[in-house]
């Protein structure tokens, strides 16, 4: 699987540009602030309807301009696609499909499969658990696109019970059996749809744990790296979707007074944490700065084989990685991703770049993107 063509058109900072890439390995060169971040954040957001960089689009779309669209040519197994989405801020966002429009933008999910590694990607080790939350439920939805639609009803469904629950605690006063009935049928929505949240979330932190660890072995002259999902209610690690359900209607009912009171939601996949371990300790406030980017970039890497062994190669993005590593763990880089179908690299110097992974350059200065070898 490789990207063979981009266009843009009000993307960030470009007006337009097209741009034609080939398998292998591709780099943008450029100094800082001339785009070479918009242009794979781009592919990134074909792969996932999401920026790595910002949590609305409203920044995508160039200063002045209404919408962005978003043209990615697509070899898969030979075979061609070419997938378009039109980005409309505080509007549905709408796609293509082979110049055909689809129905909803999710229709076109996993159609293109990416990992991309960037300086972003220390906040899985060092930030909220929001972050690590977010690095699970993304990579279900590169393996299973129907996870978006998991994802939505989840939210979804949690939004309408924290309303209910905030109009309950500002009244002060205990509930009326109205509301008690409500809320029991957002608990039965809450519990099915955090149930295969959950579920699908421990399944893939089981399958993900070796590679991390092999990663991070790869990576690091020391230590050994190792996951633990801790949930909200007591799993004990049972992925049985009926059994998460009844686990966590329990764990909302030995919970609702509290809720009540407080007007929020306490159980569920939502206050879940993936902890990230060095030995014995967590990575979060032990691990010194090399660690903390080894251990960020073993779970790009454990992602990149995960899927792969799903039967994709997908196409992987470093952005202004290795401007951040030392050379040890550049090189050791650079030698764990060469063989991919596709890798595409954003740097300020070409120095930057390990000659392990040379390639295409391409030169990106005032808004133009121009192939010099």
């Amino acid at each position: 699987m490789y990207v063979a063509h981009l266009t843009l058109q009000d993307f960030r900072s470009y007006e337009s540009a097209e741009i034609a890439l080939d398998s292998g390995i591709s780099a943008f060169l450029g100094p800082n602030g001339q785009g070479k971040t918009n242009l794979v954040e781009a592919i990134g957001y074909v792969a996932l309807h999401g920026s790595h960089r910002v949590s609305t689009d409203a920044p995508l779309v160039r200063h002045g301009a209404q919408r962005a669209i978003v043209r990615a040519g697509i070899v898969r197994d030979e075979r061609k696609a070419l997938i378009e989405l039109e980005i409309n801020p505080g509007r549905a966002n709408r796609a293509r499909l082979n110049r055909s429009p689809v129905q909803r933008p999710r229709e076109v999910l996993g159609m293109l499969r990416t990992v991309l590694f960037a300086p972003e990607d220390l906040v899985l080790v060092k930030g909220d658990p929001g972050e690590r939350r977010r690095f699970l439920d993304e990579l279900l939805t590169v393996r299973a696109p129907r996870f978006a639609g998991v994802r939505s009803d989840y939210d979804r469904v949690l939004k309408q019970r924290n309303a209910l629950l905030k109009s309950a605690a500002a009244h002060r006063r205990a509930p009326g059996p109205e509301v008690l009935s409500t809320l029991d049928v957002w608990d039965t929505h809450l519990a099915r749809t955090g149930a295969e949240l959950l579920g699908a979330r421990l399944e893939l932190v089981a399958l993900l744990e070796p590679l991390v660890a092999k990663a991070y072995a790869a990576l690091a002259p020391s230590g050994v790296a190792a996951l633990e999902y801790r949930s909200s209610i007591e799993t004990g690690l049972s992925t049985d979707r009926a059994q998460l359900a009844e686990a966590l209607l329990k764990g909302m009912a030995e919970t609702r007074r509290n809720e009540l009171e407080r007007g929020v939601s306490l159980v569920g996949p939502h206050r879940d944490e993936l902890l990230l371990k060095l030995g014995d300790l967590p990575a979060r406030g032990y691990a010194s700065h090399g660690e903390s980017w080894s251990f960020a970039l073993a779970l790009r890497l454990a992602s990149y084989e995960l899927l792969r062994s799903d039967g994709d190669d997908p196409v992987l993005i470093l952005d202004d990685v290795f401007a951040e590593l030392d050379t040890g763990r550049r090189n050791r880089l650079a030698e764990l991703v060469a063989q991919a179908e596709q890798v595409l690299i954003t740097a300020a110097v070409p120095e930057d770049v390990p000659e392990r992974l040379s390639g295409a350059t391409y030169e990106v200065a005032n808004g133009e993107v121009t192939r010099v070898r």
